[in-house]
């Protein structure tokens, strides 16, 4: 296939995470975080870096000191030989007229520069004295360095006779590169011409170059050292925190259920001192869950054992139950009496064995759910509509709340028919005779359904157990609807194994408001309710009272 004039075939490289410069901060912060080993070995090299440092600025700073002090004090005796040598030159002579005296001067620089092996010599009288047609006009071999020889230095000399002064400063050589150097200034008679300063430069270019060998010496032996500090401690470091790490994954490997990893034991050191200690745990862990999982399976079938089988006899008893029930009228009264309650314990006998059935079904996870397409809103009429009897004779109110847009979703009608069930059966029973409000929502993923009353409320310690298995809020509180203490443990159930959320707000004196959040696919997540709680009418109340009793959701 051809490719069009002006377009580029190939593909495009993708920037890996080392080279974006902006995400280093965040890579060596979480490795800060998250890396025991990368913590070590920074913390080792920082401080033994910063230790070398010190200990390399001492040195050089040492080393650069008495290099200056020892060519100081070399050039200071070169200087004051050179003086003594041309003043004895300037003392020994007859010279009388101005040649005499220049070719003297010149002799005499000279021996100076012999002496002092320096070739920068400055010649210059001293100001004060009286003209003379005889003495030499000043004189230099300073070359671009003339300047250097600072007003301070000059007082100095020109007011102390037979003293040596020096003064540091910056000579030129002759590419015009700079080098550190040293000015000594002293005194001399020149017969006939009078008294002159003579300066003497002395270049500590070696010096420096001395210095710097000496610097680079120690930067490169220091960062050789870091490097070397550094590889050392990764290895031991490595050494300690390879079994800790090893130690970290089995024991997350163990935290989630994979009870029979173990840890390597090797060596008699104290990381295998803690292996064998972790895998004693483990064992001891194991065989103690093992124990009670299979107690927990013994009490599981035992419960659902006993359910079934007590089902025959409760079927016999419960037969001729309803036979003595419809003849009761032909009874005494006490006899009839009997016979009623026999009838209704039966009743409230058989939905026990009922609710034990499914919740040792649940316990055992061999719940499978008959799904279908179903209309939420449809189940809250038909719960309402059977409980509606119930509601008038305790004087409460059913009010169903249902703004629209409610598209059907995958649930089994049956399970969560029982769950509306017994949630207004609750509300009625505990909503003290006020409106009890059932409201339907939806969204793009997710149904909802609140039952909310106003009656007496739980407090934030009873709302952390309102869904425990027998547990009442009012133990001395008459059933009405002879409930068996299992009814919010089962729809929490029925709730999770929907992959949806169950959950309760209830604050003293307001009443309580139970939610069901349910995915409208089998297997959609929620993120979400569409159903506010705390409800819209808790405003002011707070939200100490919410406590979520669910699983599969945010808070579980």
């Amino acid at each position: 296939m051809a490719t069009p004039a002006g377009t580029v075939q190939g593909t495009v490289p993708q920037l890996t995470y080392w080279s974006r410069p902006r995400a280093w901060p965040r890579l060596v912060r979480a490795s800060w975080r998250s890396s025991l080993q990368f913590r070590t070995i920074t913390v080792s090299v920082a401080l033994s870096g910063l230790a070398i440092l010190v200990v390399g600025v001492y040195m050089s700073v040492s080393i650069g000191n008495d290099l200056f002090q020892s060519r100081l004090s070399q050039v200071l005796f070169e200087s004051d030989r050179a003086t003594s040598a041309a003043q004895s030159l300037f003392d020994s002579s007859d010279a009388t007229d101005r040649v005499q005296v220049q070719n003297l001067l010149s002799s005499a620089r000279t021996s100076i520069s012999a002496t002092s092996s320096s070739r920068l010599v400055a010649v210059l009288r001293v100001p004060g004295q009286d003209p003379s047609t005889v003495a030499p006009l000043d004189s230099s071999t300073f070359g671009q360095s003339t300047g250097v020889i600072g007003a301070d230095l000059r007082t100095e000399v020109q007011a102390n006779d037979g003293d040596q002064f020096w003064q540091s400063v910056t000579l030129t050589g002759n590419e015009a590169e700079s080098m550190p150097g040293i000015v000594v200034g002293s005194q001399i008679a020149v017969p006939v011409a009078g008294r002159y300063e003579l300066y003497i430069a002395y270049s500590l270019q070696d010096a420096e170059a001395t210095l710097l060998f000496v610097q680079q010496t120690l930067g490169v032996a220091g960062v050789t050292l870091v490097l070397l500090i550094g590889a050392v401690s990764w290895i031991v470091v490595r050494f300690v925190v390879t079994p800790l790490r090893v130690a970290a994954e089995t024991s997350q490997k163990l935290a989630s259920g994979d009870l029979a990893v173990r840890i390597p034991e090797k060596g008699e050191d104290v990381i295998a001192t803690l292996a064998r200690s972790f895998n004693g745990m483990a064992d001891s862990l194991q065989s103690q869950i093992r124990e009670l999982a299979d107690l927990s399976e013994v009490q599981q079938r035992f419960v659902s054992d006993v359910s079934h089988e007590l089902r025959t006899p409760l079927t016999t008893i419960r037969l001729a139950g309803d036979v003595l029930y419809d003849q009761r009228a032909s009874f005494p009264p006490a006899t009839g009496r009997t016979a009623e309650l026999l009838h209704t314990q039966v009743e409230r006998f058989e939905l026990l064995l009922s609710d034990l059935l499914e919740i040792s079904r649940y316990d055992a996870g061999s719940v499978e759910l008959e799904s279908e397409p179903t209309n939420l809103v449809h189940l809250a009429e038909d719960a309402i509509d059977s409980l509606r009897s119930l509601a008038e004779s305790k004087g409460s109110d059913l009010r169903l709340v249902a703004p629209g847009g409610y598209l059907n979703a995958d649930v089994d009608p049956r399970r969560i028919r029982r769950v509306l069930h017994n949630l207004i059966g609750n509300a009625i029973e505990h909503g003290e005779g006020k409106p009890v409000v059932v409201s339907v929502d939806s969204d793009a993923s997710a149904v909802a359904l609140a039952v909310r009353d106003y009656g007496l409320g739980m407090s934030q310690g009873e709302v952390a157990h309102v869904f425990d298995r027998f547990w009442r809020a009012d133990p001395s509180r008459q059933r009405t609807i002879g409930g068996t203490g299992l009814g919010l443990a089962i729809a929490r159930e029925d709730a999770s194994a929907h992959n949806g959320w169950l959950q309760v707000w209830s604050s003293p004196g307001a009443g309580s408001c139970f939610r069901l959040t349910l995915p409208r696919t089998t297997r959609g997540r929620l993120e979400s309710s569409p159903i506010p709680l705390p409800p819209d009418d808790a405003a002011g109340i707070g939200e100490a009272g919410h406590v979520p009793g669910m699983r599969g959701g945010p808070h579980d």
